[in-house]
């Protein structure tokens, strides 16, 4: 199936996912644990100053025919599109990131909210740091496990859907998101924002970051991190060479051709 913009055909073969494609949860779910298995969260372009750019197209070029990765705009915004056309009911949210559930930030994180029959699942698979890797019920307070890590929604009367991530026996707050529909013209200002603000994350370090069953692997500028089972083991970096070498290894990424202009 594809047309002139978007080759599902393609980008099935990019994450590496081989079953059904029709609308149903278990198509949900294939998808989105094969993107997020597969699909790296990475800055790269951002860090370099080049434009994050949001079409269909440029999408599809950057992580399909080129194996990129991309962050939240990037990555949801190709699943977004994706989806639609294998058929699915898709409406394009913004979340607030929080560290505590009190103080919320602006909203910068593209999320999905995907209906099938009477169901309501959250859909992010571009969150980076201990996201969800698979979809989440739209159900309050409920553990929801996945793989190595568990979540749970909660209700602010001011902010929407709270999601917690279990850490231990305390649960920790990610961001919050209302079900109000978002639009491109939306996405084009919290990412112009979110990819040149001087005081973004994502404009002062390389990272790339992707989650494994048994754990995550991230990189940043120097530094190397395996979580497996629980257990972290982590390599100071002493060069640039060593960082290209092992984005290249684990991530499949080419540095050389990502500096390129």
């Amino acid at each position: 199936m594809s047309n002139q913009f978007l080759s599902i055909d393609a980008y099935l073969e990019r994450i590496k996912y081989e079953g059904k494609t029709d609308v149903s949860y278990e198509t949900l779910y294939g998808l989105h644990t094969s993107h997020t298995l597969n699909v790296p969260f990475e800055n790269l372009d951002v860090y370099f100053k080049k434009p994050i750019l949001l079409d269909r197209d440029s999408l599809f070029k950057k992580i399909v025919e080129n194996k990129r990765g991309g962050y939240c705009f990037e990555m949801n915004g190709i699943f977004s599109f994706v989806l639609q056309e294998l058929g699915f009911k898709v409406t394009n949210l913004l979340a607030r990131g929080t560290m505590d559930g009190k103080t919320y930030f602006a909203k910068t994180h593209q999320v999905l909210m995907v209906e099938i029959g009477e169901k309501r699942w959250l859909a992010d698979v571009g969150f980076g740091n201990d996201g969800i890797t698979a979809p989440v019920l739209l159900e309050e307070g409920i553990d929801q496990q996945q793989f190595t890590h568990t979540f749970r929604l909660l209700k602010d009367p001011k902010f929407g859907y709270v999601l917690q991530n279990k850490v231990g026996d305390e649960y920790r707050y990610m961001y919050a998101f209302t079900l109000e529909e978002c639009y491109p013209a939306d996405y084009l200002m919290s990412n112009h924002f979110t990819a040149t603000f001087p005081g973004s994350f994502f404009t002062t370090m390389k990272m790339c970051t992707m989650p494994t069953i048994k754990g995550r692997i991230t990189l940043t500028d120097r530094n190397f991190k395996i979580l497996e089972n629980g257990q972290v083991s982590e390599k100071k970096l002493s060069s640039d060479a060593e960082f290209d070498e092992i984005l290249k290894k684990y991530f499949g990424l080419d540095m050389d051709l990502i500096r390129k202009p």
